[in-house]
C-alpha cells in the first residue's frame, strides 16, 4: 500500500508535466482541428534552450523558465507561420497539415541531432536536490515545484482564455472561423497567439522535465509527445480542463505499472487505457460534440 500511494504521488508530478504538453495539443486542435506533432519536439528544444541558458550564459532557473517560455513561443509561431498558414490559405484538407505536422516533427528531431549529436547530455542540476519525509511518503522540493508551476500556469491559461480579449478571439475563432473573421477578428494573428501560449507551456514543461530527470536528447520529445496527445485525447481534445486531467491521468497510470511490477509495460497500459476511454466515450471524458472548444 505505501509504493502504490509513493506512486499515486509520483504520478500527479509526472502528469504535470503530461498536462503542459497536452494543453498545446488541445489548443492547436480546438482552434485549427490539427493535431500538431511537431509540439513534443517543441518541448525537447525547450529542454535545450534551457540547457545552454544554465550551462553557458549561468542564468538562474526561474529567468531560463522565463526565457525558455519566450524562446519556445516565437518558435511555435515561427512554425505555424512558415509551415501551416501557407496550408490553410490554399485551402489545403487536413491530411497535408498532418503530413505536414509529422514532417516538420522529423525535421527538428533530426535537426538538433546534426546540430548537437544524438548523445544524451546531463542537464544542469540548477536548484539543489532537496528530499523530504512525510510519514512513509518521499517528495523531492523537485517535484513540488514541477507541480506548482503547472499548477499556476494552468490558472494563468485558463485566465487568458476566459477574461481577455485574445481569449475570446480564441473561443470565437474554435467556433466559427469564417464568422469570426466577419465581426472583426485577426483569425491568423489569434491562431499565432494559440500556437504561441501552447508552445511556450511546452517550453516550460522541457526545462522542468530536464531538471527532473537531468538528461535530456533530440528525441526525448517522440514518447512524451504522443503520452501527452493520448492525454489530451483521453481528457477530450479541444477541451482544456480536460487536457489537464488526462495528463494527470496518464501520468498515475504509468506510475501505477511500477507498483504492480509490470512497468515494462507502461506504455503498452496506457494505449489500452485510451482504448478503453474511446470504447466507452469517443470523444474523451469532458468531450462533448458542440462543447466549447479552443
Amino acid at each position: 500500500m505505501q509504493v502504490i500511494t509513493q506512486q499515486i504521488f509520483n504520478g500527479i508530478f509526472l502528469g504535470s508535466i503530461y498536462a503542459l504538453l497536452a494543453l498545446g495539443y488541445t489548443m492547436v486542435y480546438g482552434i485549427i482541428g490539427l493535431i500538431n506533432f511537431a509540439h513534443g519536439d517543441v518541448y525537447m528544444i525547450g529542454a535545450f534552450i534551457g540547457y545552454f541558458m544554465i550551462t553557458n550564459l549561468h542564468l538562474n532557473f526561474w529567468i531560463t523558465l522565463v526565457f525558455t517560455m519566450a524562446a519556445c513561443a516565437l518558435i511555435g509561431m515561427l512554425i505555424e507561420f512558415l509551415a501551416y498558414r501557407p496550408l490553410r490559405h490554399h485551402g489545403a484538407p487536413k491530411i497535408t497539415a498532418l503530413i505536414t505536422a509529422i514532417g516538420v516533427s522529423f525535421l527538428l528531431e533530426n535537426g538538433m541531432t546534426f546540430l548537437f549529436g544524438g548523445d544524451s547530455r546531463s542537464f544542469p542540476q540548477a536548484i539543489k536536490l532537496v528530499t523530504y519525509q512525510i510519514g512513509f511518503l518521499r517528495v523531492t522540493n523537485i517535484q513540488i515545484l514541477i507541480f506548482v508551476v503547472a499548477v499556476v500556469l494552468m490558472i494563468a491559461l485558463q485566465f487568458i482564455v476566459q477574461k481577455t480579449k485574445m481569449g475570446r478571439a480564441m473561443r470565437a475563432v474554435s467556433v466559427d472561423t469564417d464568422a469570426a473573421s466577419i465581426v472583426g477578428i485577426k483569425v491568423d494573428q489569434t491562431i499565432s497567439f494559440t500556437f504561441a501560449i501552447g508552445s511556450a507551456l511546452a517550453g516550460a514543461a522541457g526545462v522542468l522535465i530536464g531538471l527532473y530527470y537531468n538528461s535530456i536528447d533530440p528525441l526525448m520529445g517522440m514518447t512524451p509527445g504522443i503520452k501527452a496527445f493520448i492525454a489530451a485525447v483521453v481528457g477530450g481534445i479541444g477541451v482544456i480542463p480536460g487536457a489537464a486531467i488526462g495528463g494527470w491521468l496518464i501520468g498515475l497510470i504509468e506510475t501505477l505499472t511500477y507498483s504492480i511490477g509490470i512497468s515494462s509495460w507502461k506504455d503498452a497500459v496506457v494505449y489500452v487505457a485510451l482504448i478503453l476511454v474511446l470504447l466507452v466515450r469517443p470523444t474523451g471524458l469532458f468531450g462533448k460534440k458542440e462543447g466549447e472548444k479552443v
